[in-house]
C-alpha cells in the first residue's frame, strides 16, 4: 500500500475509534454536522489537547498500537508517579525519588503542571501514527551533523548574548503551540475562532496568534516569518492548513525547508481531531503523521507570562558576566 494510503487509512480509523462516543448522543443533544453562521464546518471552540499519551512510542511497546483498558490504567498511574515533580529528589537529580509531603522541589512543584492524566480514548501507546512504529523516521546523515555542530556552538556561545538565546529561552514563540502544536508539560490549550474567509488559531502558550486566509490563492508575502505562512481550504468535512516560508524560531520546527500540513475534523460536538504531517527531506528520510484529539474546555486561555516580568533573561546574562569576572568556568 502505497505510504499516503496507508496514512490515511491508519488516520481514518483513528478518527472513527476517537468518534465511537458521538454515536451515543441523546435526543436533544448537539449532533454533527455542526455549522457556522456562514455555513463552514464549525471546529471553533476552546480546547486542550493535553494528555499522556507520548508522541514516540516507548520501546517497552514496540509492535504495540493500542492498550487494554487494564494496561492503560498501569501505565496511566506509572507516568503520573514518573512525572510528579514533588517527587523528585532534588539533592539526587530527576531519576530519584523520595515520598515528600510538600511542594517545592526543582523549577516547579506539581501543582503547576497541566500535562495530562491519562492516554487518548483510543489509549494508544504514541501520537504518531505513521509511520506505524509510532516514531519519527530515521534523521539524514546531514541533517545529525548540523544538530552536533548547533549543539556544540550553542554549549560555547549560550552566554554570549540574548540572541543566542533560543526563540522559547525569550519567551518569544515556542514551547507547545508550534506550528505545529504538541503537548507539553502545561498551557496545553488552543482557541479557534472562524470568519468569513478566516481562521485564527491562538495557543495560550506564549499567546501565540494565527491568522490563516481559508483560500489557496491568497497571495503569499516575498519573505518567510517565525510561524510560517499558512493559507486554508476545506476538504469536505475537514480544514486544511498548507505552511511553508518558515523563518525559523517556532517549536516543533524540523527546518526552515519544512512543509506542514495541519488537518482539523469535528469528530463530535466535544472533540476535534488534530492531524498533521510533517515533510522535510533536509531532515527526515521520510514524512511522520501525528493525531491528538482537541478536547473541548469550559475553562478561559489565560495570559502568558514568561520569566516573570522579563528579569529572567536579565539574570541568566548579568549572572554569566559575573561568573566571567571572577574567573569562573560557565556552564550550560
Amino acid at each position: 500500500m502505497p505510504r499516503q494510503a496507508a496514512a490515511s487509512f491508519c488516520t481514518l480509523i483513528v478518527v472513527l475509534a476517537l468518534a465511537a462516543p458521538a454515536a451515543l448522543a441523546q435526543p436533544g443533544e448537539r449532533t454533527l454536522p455542526l455549522r457556522t453562521p456562514d455555513g463552514q464546518p464549525d471546529v471553533s471552540g476552546i480546547f486542550t489537547f493535553r494528555t499522556l499519551t507520548p508522541l514516540e512510542r516507548p520501546e517497552q511497546f514496540d509492535g504495540v498500537e493500542r492498550l487494554g483498558a487494564e494496561e492503560a490504567a498501569a501505565f496511566e498511574a506509572a507516568e503520573r508517579t514518573r512525572r510528579n515533580r514533588d517527587l523528585f529528589d532534588p539533592e539526587k537529580g530527576a531519576l530519584f525519588y523520595r515520598p515528600r509531603s510538600e511542594g517545592g522541589v526543582l523549577s516547579y512543584n506539581e501543582f503547576w503542571y497541566e500535562r495530562g492524566v491519562e492516554l487518548t480514548s483510543d489509549k494508544r501507546t504514541s501520537l504518531i501514527v505513521d509511520p506505524p512504529d509510532g516514531r519519527r523516521p530515521p534523521r539524514t546523515p546531514e541533517a545529525i551533523e548540523r544538530g552536533r555542530e548547533r549543539a556544540a556552538y550553542r554549549r560555547a556561545h549560550m552566554y554570549d548574548s540574548y540572541e543566542n538565546r533560543s526563540m522559547f529561552d525569550r519567551c518569544i514563540m515556542g514551547f507547545n503551540a508550534g506550528p505545529p502544536m504538541t503537548s507539553g508539560t502545561y498551557n496545553n490549550n488552543v482557541m479557534i475562532f472562524q470568519a468569513p474567509g478566516y481562521v485564527a488559531i491562538l495557543n495560550e502558550m506564549v499567546h501565540d496568534a494565527r491568522i490563516i486566509p481559508i483560500a489557496d490563492d491568497t497571495a503569499r508575502p516575498p519573505f518567510a516569518q517565525r510561524s510560517g505562512v499558512s493559507r486554508a481550504h476545506w476538504e469536505g468535512e475537514t480544514l486544511v492548513i498548507e505552511t511553508t516560508q518558515f523563518a525559523g524560531g517556532s517549536s516543533s520546527l524540523t527546518s526552515t525547508n519544512m512543509h506542514l500540513v495541519e488537518r482539523l475534523t469535528r469528530i463530535d460536538p466535544d472533540t476535534v481531531a488534530y492531524e498533521y504531517t510533517v515533510t522535510d527531506p533536509t531532515v527526515y528520510t521520510a514524512p511522520y503523521t501525528v493525531m491528538m484529539p482537541f478536547r473541548r474546555t469550559d475553562g478561559p486561555l489565560f495570559e502568558y507570562a514568561c520569566h516573570e516580568g522579563n528579569y529572567g533573561l536579565h539574570g541568566i546574562l548579568a549572572g554569566a558576566r559575573r561568573m566571567e569576572r571572577l574567573g569562573r568556568e560557565l556552564r550550560p
